[in-house]
């Protein structure tokens, strides 16, 4: 399987099914993992001959309790306290080959449980089961289309070197500003041939590949389907794309503001609602004109996501990307066809009517975005809020609707908007706030080289 093209599946999620395929293509291990507050893969390895008999498997509850450093924080709760032990449940729908691995090997996302079986509810993947679930309540099924942007770099080891593009296979390092470039995207053919065979292997299908605007940023789209099918394909494919690039001498980053003076990376989100019986886009009426909901939706994008910019927008570094001057937008505006407003409505048939959500960059955990992104909605077609006027002209220049801008003041708004925690979950929206707010701490610790150049002899 290691270096194949070769696409594995269960049949069923049946355990004779799995021990079946375990024995035809030769498995020797199977990564167990989930996704952390962060999105950052956490689990265990084991024999596959050990997980074919679907025995008990466990991890601390203090995988939840770390910053992006490492650092654990303090955290008031019987579970902080004793670090009890979490079941992982297999999803066995999730099953995928490591076609990078250098034995066959398979990774299967689980679900996090208590010794009870309740659902563990600040889980990433739970939290997003969780606004599924309330729109399956109300006769609806979400769909969205995520877009990744990243960019290739050099290694870079020292992490007071700024980051520079990969040579690419004509010798020459990319100078971006070079979007939709067929021949930079020929620059770095072999790791794109790369993404693209282990996508294949492991079942995912890419829409489209693009170049972005900056010096060698990439940009994947993604098809339209189920909101946490696809949050498990944005997963895994940050670990695909980076295993790709490693594989070519370089990194990839998913950082949302990973050079100066440079675009950032987000992971806009595509957004309609259908029926649930029908499957008619519930955006749309029988004319084909946009409906309440869609406008309600709308509203509730309008009124809650600067509460949930802090999940969109996750560090410290990700406001650098939401800055003015910039093709990241700055505002919670709509507008038909427009890039400058945070909520673009593209040109679209009625039956494909959505809403592409802007706000969020690459560096967000994809469960959490996307389940943010469908709460503000959905509070807004429960209480059939109204949107402003639709924006037109550049958002950028002349706005009311401005973002917070810093992850502090994206914090605030958070703690103070009891209706989106309530949505995503107490127990999630306290960790959630305790993590970020230890993790700020640690940023400010830092002494930045512009201060050191600005303020050395100069205050």
């Amino acid at each position: 399987m290691s270096d194949q093209n070769t696409h594995i599946s269960l049949k069923s999620d049946s355990q004779d099914d799995l021990k079946d395929l375990i024995r035809r293509y030769q498995i020797d291990e199977v990564e167990c993992v989930v996704a952390d507050i962060h999105g950052v893969a956490r689990g265990k390895v084991m024999p596959a001959s050990r997980f074919g008999e679907l025995q008990p498997a466990f991890l601390p509850f203090s995988i939840f309790f770390q910053t992006i450093t490492g650092k654990y924080f303090e955290f008031d709760s019987e579970e902080y306290t004793t670090e009890i032990d979490l079941r992982l449940v297999p999803d066995l729908s999730s099953v995928r080959a490591l076609p990078w691995a250098r034995h066959p090997s398979l990774m299967v996302i689980h679900d996090l449980y208590y010794q009870n079986g309740m659902p563990v509810p600040c889980a990433p993947r739970n939290v997003l089961k969780r606004v599924i679930n309330k729109y399956a309540d109300k006769g609806w099924k979400a769909i969205v289309a995520p877009e990744l942007e990243f960019y290739l770099t050099e290694r870079n080891i020292d992490p007071d070197i700024p980051l520079k593009p990969p040579v690419g296979r004509s010798g020459r390092q990319s100078v971006g500003r070079q979007a939709f470039s067929m021949m930079a995207l020929d620059e770095y053919e072999p790791i794109i041939e790369d993404i693209y065979k282990f996508a294949d292997a492991q079942g995912l299908e890419i829409n489209t590949i693009i170049q972005e605007g900056g010096p060698a940023q990439l940009e994947i789209n993604l098809m339209h389907g189920d909101p946490l099918l696809l949050a498990d394909h944005v997963f895994i494919f940050k670990r695909l794309i980076r295993e790709a690039a490693m594989r070519h001498n370089c990194y990839a980053t998913f950082m949302a503001k990973p050079m100066e003076l440079e675009p950032g990376s987000a992971m806009h989100i595509h957004q309609s609602v259908v029926d649930a019986k029908t499957g008619k886009n519930i955006f749309s009426d029988a004319k084909g004109e946009p409906t309440p909901l869609f406008y309600n939706f709308i509203a509730g994008q309008q009124t809650y996501l600067e509460a949930a910019t802090c999940i969109m927008a996750p560090y410290v570094n990700s406001f650098r990307r939401l800055m003015p001057g910039y093709s990241a937008p700055i505002n919670l505006e709509w507008s038909v066809d427009n890039r400058s407003a945070g909520l673009r409505v593209p040109r679209s048939p009625p039956e494909a009517r959505r809403v592409e959500n802007r706000i969020a960059g690459m560096d967000t955990n994809p469960y959490l975005a996307i389940a943010a992104s469908l709460a503000t909605g959905y509070l807004g077609m429960a209480h059939r809020l109204e949107p402003s006027t639709e924006f037109l002209g550049n958002a950028q220049q002349d706005t009311k609707y401005g973002l917070p801008r810093g992850l502090q003041e994206a914090m605030v708004a958070f703690d103070d908007c009891e209706e989106l925690q309530e949505l995503l979950g107490h127990q999630f929206s306290d960790i959630y706030k305790a993590l970020k707010t230890c993790e700020f701490e640690e940023y400010m610790q830092v002494v930045s080289p512009w201060e050191r150049e600005h303020l050395l002899l100069t205050v």
